[in-house]
């Protein structure tokens, strides 16, 4: 199965903040970030639980469900 996001495509969702980080932290909605990491960096996490790093416009970088953000732009690739 492939990962449903590239590195460089802009998606739209909410951040995802750890339950105990919820007091410090609140899950935020962005629109047009920057996915900069495809997955979680750990084996066997299953795609309802992946994770994408975007890069917000702020240039500060968070984590989203893969299942819970949707593709606003896909990255160009060149065809060579």
């Amino acid at each position: 199965m492939s990962a449903p996001y590239r590195v460089g495509d802009r998606v739209d969702g909410v951040t995802w903040v750890p339950l105990e980080r919820r007091r410090q932290e609140r899950p935020e909605r962005f629109e047009g970030a920057t996915v900069v990491q495809v997955g979680s960096g750990y084996d066997g996490v299953d795609a309802a639980e992946a994770y994408v790093w975007v890069r917000l416009t702020d240039c500060t970088e968070r984590q989203a469900l893969a299942a819970e953000v949707t593709l606003s732009a896909p990255v160009e690739v060149p065809r060579g």
